[in-house]
C-alpha cells in the first residue's frame, strides 16, 4: 500500500507522522486491520528518517492504535474511529438554477420488506449463476478482448450479431448488427436518445401514467414534456402535440397498466409520426415474459418510414447487474448516438458483452426466459385471481411482464402506507403520474417470494378493506 500522508506542522518530523497517522486512523482512512509499511518504507517515501517513524508507530502502539505481530509487521488496532468530513471555508457550488432533481431510492438501497411486491426487479434465485460465471470468467482471460485497449462505443463486434439474431428470433424485429448500439441499461439509451435529437425547449410526450426515469431524463436535459393519457387501446395519439419531437411509449406491456397497444392504435401512431419530424422511442422492457397470447409486432417492425428507435434491456430478462441494454438505431441517427456513447462514459465492459454474446448465442437466455416464464406465470395467475376477490378493484387485464395492477376508486396512497407499516411493499400507481388522475396499485412479482404470495395478499386484503 502507499501511504499518503502529510507532513505539516514545526514541532518535528516524529511529531508530524504520528499527527498524520493518528488522524488517518480516526477518520476511517486506515481502518481497522489494515497493515502499515515497514518503517525503512514509509521513511523512504517521506524523505524522513526511520527513526521518526519507527518513534512514531511505537507512540501509536502505546495509545492503542496500532498493534504489532512478530514477524507480520504493523496492523492498525480496533479502534474506534469517526469519520470527519473535508471542512472548507466555504461551500460556494451549487448546481444550475433549474436542476431540480435529487437521487431517489432504488431497490438495492432499502432493506426487503417481509410481502415484497415492487416492481421491476427480477428474481435473481431463477438466474443460471453458475453459466454466467463461466462464460464471464472466459472473457477475463489475458488475452481475451484486448483488456489493454480501449473499447468500441457501439459494443462487442460479437454481442452486436448476437443481439440482433436473438431479436429477429424471439420478437421478429429485422436489424442488424450495425444498427445496434450497446448501452448500460435502458436509462442509458434514453440519455443518448434525447441528447442527440432534442434541444432544450423541444416538446416531448410520454405516457401518462407511465415510466418516471423516462420523464425524468427527459425534462432534466431541458426539453418540455407533455404528458399524454393511455386507454384501453395504449397511447391517445389524438392527444399528442402537433410540435411534439419524439414520444415515448411501452406498446407491448403498457409501463405501469400493463395493457398492449393494439394494431390500429399503432398504425396510427406510425402515420402520425410519418407526417411530422417526429421519432418514436419504442421501450420494450420485459415482454419476454408472457403468460398467454402471441405478442402483437414491434412498432420498429411495422415502421416503414425510419421513425421508430427500438429500446431493449437485459436488467428483466437477466438480472440488473449485467447493466447491459441497446437501442437499434436509425440509419440517420446511428453515428450520432455511438458518438454520444463516446462521449459520454467512452465504451462498456467488453468481457461482461462478449459473455452475453456467448449467453445469447448458446440459448442460455431462451431456456433461462422459459424456465423464469413458468415461474413469473405461476405468480401472475395467483395474485390476479387473489386481487379480483377483493371488492372495490379492478384489474387490469396483462399477458406478459414482472407486474400486474388493479384500479380503485380512491384511497391508494392511505393503503400504501399502511401497508409499509405492516412490512409489505407494493407500489402507489399515483407514483406513475406527472398528474395523478387514477387511484391503484402495482403489483411486482418478480422479486416475491412464492411461498409469502398468499399470506401477503391476505394481509393487503385486511388492509384494503380497512382504508377504503
Amino acid at each position: 500500500m502507499d501511504l499518503i500522508i502529510g507532513l505539516d506542522g514545526t514541532d518535528g518530523k516524529t511529531a508530524a507522522v504520528y499527527r498524520a497517522l493518528r488522524t488517518a486512523i480516526v477518520d476511517g482512512r486506515l481502518p481497522s486491520g489494515e497493515r502499515l509499511p515497514a518503517t525503512r518504507a514509509l521513511a523512504a517515501d517521506l524523505g524522513v528518517a526511520r527513526g521518526s517513524v519507527a518513534a512514531a508507530y511505537e507512540r501509536l502502539a502505546a495509545e492503542g492504535y496500532l498493534s504489532s505481530r512478530v514477524g507480520a509487521g504493523t496492523y492498525v488496532a480496533a479502534t474506534p474511529s469517526v469519520r470527519s468530513a473535508r471542512t472548507v471555508n466555504a461551500d460556494p457550488l451549487r448546481p444550475r438554477a433549474d436542476w431540480v432533481w435529487e437521487p431517489l431510492e432504488t431497490s438495492g438501497t432499502v432493506r426487503k420488506p417481509r410481502y415484497d411486491f415492487r416492481t421491476g426487479i427480477p428474481d435473481a434465485g431463477l438466474f443460471p449463476f453458475e453459466a454466467w460465471r463461466r462464460l464471464v470468467t472466459a472473457e477475463l482471460r489475458l488475452r481475451a478482448n484486448n483488456p489493454g485497449t480501449y473499447g468500441e462505443p457501439a459494443g462487442h463486434p460479437a454481442l452486436r450479431e448476437a443481439i440482433a439474431r436473438y431479436l429477429g428470433v424471439s420478437r421478429g424485429v429485422r436489424t442488424t448488427a450495425a444498427d445496434v448500439v450497446v448501452t448500460n441499461g435502458a436509462q442509458h439509451a434514453f440519455d443518448l436518445i434525447a441528447r442527440v435529437l432534442v434541444k432544450p425547449g423541444d416538446v416531448v410526450a410520454v405516457e401518462e401514467p407511465g415510466y418516471p426515469p423516462a420523464r425524468r431524463i427527459l425534462a432534466a436535459l431541458g426539453a418540455r414534456v407533455t404528458l399524454v393519457p393511455v386507454d384501453d387501446q395504449g397511447l391517445v395519439v389524438a392527444e399528442l402535440p402537433a410540435n411534439c419531437r419524439l414520444v415515448h411509449t411501452t406498446p407491448s406491456h403498457q409501463f405501469p397498466l400493463g395493457r398492449a397497444m393494439s394494431l390500429s392504435r399503432r398504425r396510427e401512431l406510425l402515420d402520425w409520426a410519418r407526417a411530422r419530424p417526429a421519432a418514436i422511442v419504442e421501450d420494450d422492457y420485459d415482454s419476454e415474459f408472457r403468460f398467454s397470447a402471441r405478442p402483437l409486432e414491434p412498432l420498429h417492425s411495422l415502421d416503414t418510414a425510419g421513425r421508430v428507435l427500438y429500446v431493449g434491456t437485459f436488467s428483466k430478462s437477466m438480472l440488473p447487474a449485467v447493466r447491459t441494454g441497446f437501442v437499434l438505431a436509425t440509419p440517420g441517427l446511428r453515428e450520432a448516438l455511438i458518438a454520444a456513447r463516446q462521449l459520454g462514459d467512452g465504451y462498456g465492459q467488453p468481457a461482461v458483452q462478449a459473455a452475453l454474446a456467448r449467453f445469447l448465442d448458446e440459448g442460455l437466455l431462451a431456456r433461462h426466459v422459459k424456465k423464469a416464464t413458468k415461474a413469473y406465470g405461476e405468480r401472475h395467475a395467483r395474485i390476479t385471481a387473489a386481487l379480483r376477490t377483493m371488492a372495490g378493484l379492478e384489474v387490469v387485464p396483462s399477458a406478459a411482464g414482472l407486474h400486474v395492477t388493479a384500479l380503485t376508486g380512491a384511497g391508494s396512497t392511505a393503503v400504501v402506507t399502511a401497508a409499509a407499516r405492516a412490512g409489505l411493499a407494493v407500489d402507489d400507481l399515483a407514483g406513475y403520474s406527472g398528474s395523478p388522475t387514477r387511484q391503484g396499485f402495482v403489483f411486482g412479482f418478480g422479486a416475491t417470494d412464492p411461498a409469502s404470495i398468499d399470506e401477503g395478499m391476505a394481509v393487503f386484503a385486511g388492509l384494503l378493506a380497512r382504508h377504503v
